[in-house]
């Protein structure tokens, strides 16, 4: 594995452990109320998207061991082109029950 894709994989888990830091402490109703969360949260998200497509570009098949990654980088691109469409409860679910899943598979990867 190349110090590129190293570097990707390290921003993905960096992403990560600030959006659980962001939302540490939160219930979905608090997250609602909190606009600046939410849209740091998002932003983490866009970069973990952003970093997985990057690593598709150049190594493919390694991405494919990232069981969901057509749909991280699919949701990477709703969230930065139709910020008149973000589903919160998506977002939501997506740091409770996809996040946690993606680290374990990005932490495989680095080893």
């Amino acid at each position: 594995m190349n110090d590129e894709i190293r570097k990707f994989l390290f921003d993905v888990l960096l992403a990560s452990e600030d959006i659980r830091s962001f939302t540490e402490g939160l219930d979905f109703s608090a997250y609602l109320k909190n606009k600046m969360v939410q849209r740091a949260v998002e932003r983490e998200f866009e970069i973990i998207g952003e970093a997985l497509n990057r690593i598709k570009k150049v190594d493919p098949e390694l991405l494919e061991q990232v069981s969901a990654y057509h749909r991280i980088i699919g949701f990477r691109n709703i969230l930065a082109h139709g910020y008149d469409i973000i589903d919160e409860k998506l977002v939501w679910d997506a740091i409770n029950k996809h996040l946690p899943v993606l680290v374990q598979e990005i932490k495989k990867l680095q080893q």
